[in-house]
């Protein structure tokens, strides 16, 4: 009878143990982490069985596009439900976006804006001079010739 209730016990401390674990608990109340983990299986699955059903392995490693496509969509999710454990909030690439934003802005205002691109060339190479050519040399008269 003791036996049984030393496994009762090792049982609740093991659920007391579960229960405080933090990432056992997001895998619990998070149902976005759980279908990305789900998602990832299933990709890997799917690639494996594309991979043992061929004789050949290396050439289907190799050239099978849909295999590489389950092994991405397996990467991805493996990745999203790391991050989601980790308690990371998917990376927001604000900044990234406004510097893209903000040089193809620049760009285009300079390839739109003769002002502009004036300024700014004079701003990097400085203030361009007026030249005025005038030559000082005389075209010689034609020479004649008499016969």
């Amino acid at each position: 009878m003791a036996k049984s209730s030393t496994s009762a016990q090792r049982a609740r401390n093991a659920a007391r143990t579960a229960g405080s674990n933090p990432y056992l608990r997001r895998v619990v109340e998070d149902e976005e982490l759980r279908a990305s983990v789900v998602t990832a299986f299933d990709a890997a699955k799917q690639a494996y069985e594309r991979l043992s059903s061929n004789g050949n392995v290396i050439d289907t490693a190799i050239d099978d596009k849909k295999l590489h496509g389950e092994l991405k969509t397996a990467a991805e999710n493996l990745r999203e439900a790391s991050q989601r454990l980790r308690g990371e909030e998917e990376k927001k690439r604000r900044l990234g976006r406004l510097l893209v934003i903000a040089i193809a802005g620049a760009v285009l205002a300079l390839v739109l804006s003769e002002g502009l691109r004036k300024t700014v060339l004079d701003a990097l190479f400085g203030a361009e001079e007026e030249f005025e050519y005038t030559s000082t040399t005389t075209t010689p008269a034609p020479a004649t010739t008499t016969s």
